[in-house]
């Protein structure tokens, strides 16, 4: 269908660090495109890392909005239709998507793969000051309009409101589909959960959904923690800041799972020192993930890998959007899944500074932007 170029406000990063409200253009789609009008998108650490990413810059990659444009070639999506919009868009071509790894589709993380062509994200299809920019994670939905490929949109059920659904596009996904995808939490396992965040409580809920038997929650923010206990852990854990080494944190959860560790650990703090921390964690023979994408050093001791643990850097969850978000819908129609109450603070487009404030100094887990 046809449609004019649209103009809204949208969040720019400058690339140094700092962010502002402007005015932005975005053209109608092309073939295999489709321009999503934004109602609420959720906001998270690599938000707030992707301001020292080149700019300008379009921010945010988790939302959901109402179609307001199609392209040729799109089918199955009706406009005004509600739907969720996500970064792992498998291309169903290249070598991942083949090989059945859709999070890592190499079109989408941009691969020098001649044959997949590419995203738009430097042809002008998004302008500010009549200059190309791009979009975060070729979405960009701190935008009232968003431009994206149909791959990334998901149609929403109507019973579920935008401005909760925003935030299974990324944080609920990460964490439930590292629990379930990834670890392959079984029924009776023992977890535990460094970090209580958006992604730390949906890897809770994961590992609920799944039927493990211990879960045991792990963070230095009490309401987190109350958060944690209300959505399926069986355990919490408050460190203690004298207890440098962890060996306190190691041995409560040691006695917790029968003296042996969890079956499975996850580090989802985002803090580069505590990535390794799950190895100390797990079992012989456990899986210990770092859900959080946390950037920069760490140090590991090559026995903290003894025997047989296996040390996991999972992407989106090893998102299939078209198998997992149909699941993510049924179980919160079925009441296992909660969304609601993940969401702890909202917020209008120009207060994403205090947005991110809340975040990084732990006093929301999950924060949403309402787009206007």
């Amino acid at each position: 269908m046809t449609a004019g170029v649209a103009v809204g406000k949208a969040i720019l990063a400058d690339g140094s660090g700092g962010f502002s409200l402007e005015t932005i253009e975005v053209d109608p789609p092309a073939s295999g495109e489709v321009r999503v009008a934004m109602v609420a998108a959720g906001v998270c650490h690599t938000d707030h890392a992707s301001l020292h990413w080149p700019g300008p810059r379009v921010m945010g990659h988790e939302g959901a909005g109402y179609v307001e444009a199609i392209g040729e070639g799109v089918e199955a999506l009706e406009i005004g239709q509600p739907v969720l919009l996500n970064w792992a868009m498998p291309c169903g071509h290249c070598f991942q998507c083949g090989h059945g790894a859709a999070s890592l589709c190499e079109r989408t993380h941009e691969l020098d793969v001649p044959k997949l062509g590419n995203s738009r994200a430097h042809t002008g299809a998004t302008r500010f000051r009549g200059q190309a920019i791009e979009r975060s994670f070729h979405l960009g939905t701190f935008s009232k309009h968003a431009l994206v490929r149909a791959e990334a949109v998901t149609p929403l059920p109507r019973t579920l409101a935008l401005d909760t659904a925003c935030i299974l596009g990324c944080a609920v996904m990460t964490g439930v589909g590292s629990a379930i995808n990834v670890a392959a939490i079984a029924p009776g396992d023992t977890v535990a959960v460094l970090g209580c965040g958006g992604v730390g409580l949906n890897v809770i809920q994961g590992a609920r959904i799944a039927g493990a038997r211990t879960i045991i929650a792990i963070d230095r923010v009490p309401t987190r923690l109350e958060r944690a206990t209300a959505l399926g852990a069986t355990h919490a854990i408050m460190p203690h800041a004298e207890d440098s080494d962890h060996a306190h944190l190691i041995a409560q959860v040691s006695a917790l799972t029968e003296g042996r560790g969890a079956d499975h650990a996850f580090e989802a703090t985002g803090v580069p020192a505590l990535a390794f921390l799950p190895l100390k964690l797990v079992r012989n023979g456990g899986n210990a993930l770092q859900v959080s994408g946390a950037h920069g050093a760490a140090t590991l001791t090559l026995t903290d890998l003894f025997w047989n643990k296996r040390y996991l850097t999972p992407l989106y969850g090893a998102c299939v959007p078209s198998r997992d978000f149909p699941r993510l819908f049924d179980w919160i129609e079925q009441g296992q899944l909660e969304i609601a109450g993940l969401i702890s603070h909202r917020y209008p487009m120009e207060a994403l500074d205090l947005a991110f404030d809340d975040m990084l100094n732990g006093r929301s887990s999950k924060g949403v932007l309402h787009i206007a």
